[in-house]
């Protein structure tokens, strides 16, 4: 079977395109909402349950989380529940995040440092990531102190490790190999 990001590369792809770039905000939080309603242990037992059909699933998602969707939002919701595809929901609200991003020109870069930023470093670190990525950054710092020194950066595919455990391991492997 297909892995569910792999199944829900063509769904977001097309629920964005419905959205518009006018109700990508509303469409973004609905599917946010309908992936936390398809996430909860009881509604999982009646996605996988033959005997509840697949407008009865689709009508539970749109009436707990529907809210902000229009009616092409609830009838793409009810084309997943056809499809049985409704399981693939949290990866859909993924993708579509990934997407509204890029068409919003921002990046969400995860900083996971040794020691806490402060305000400076957060906004130079910020600064010098905008210029390299040519796009609006916004920063989710998190400390480890494993780490040692230094810190780990991760924005989408690109991932930075300047991080002082990083570079024993690069050394210990030199002189190992």
């Amino acid at each position: 079977m297909a892995d569910k990001s792999t199944i829900a590369r063509p769904y977001a792809k097309a629920a964005f395109e419905a959205a518009g770039t006018a109700r990508l905000g509303p469409w973004a939080q609905a599917l946010r909402a309908a992936a936390g309603v398809v996430t909860d242990p009881r509604v999982g037992r009646l996605l996988g349950n033959p005997r509840v059909l697949p407008g009865q699933l689709a009508d539970l998602v749109i009436d707990v989380a529907g809210g902000g969707l229009d009616e092409h939002g609830r009838n793409f919701i009810r084309l997943l529940a056809d499809n049985r595809r409704l399981d693939c929901l949290p990866a859909i609200a993924k993708r579509f995040e990934q997407l509204k991003a890029e068409a919003e020109g921002t990046i969400d870069v995860a900083v996971t440092s040794a020691v806490p930023l402060s305000a400076a470093q957060r906004g130079e670190l910020c600064a010098a990531l905008e210029r390299r990525l040519k796009r609006t950054v916004r920063l989710q710092c998190a400390t480890d102190p494993q780490l040692i020194g230094g810190a780990v950066l991760r924005a989408g595919d690109l991932v930075i490790d300047g991080s002082l455990l990083a570079r024993l391991h690069r050394i210990a492997y030199e002189l190992t190999a």
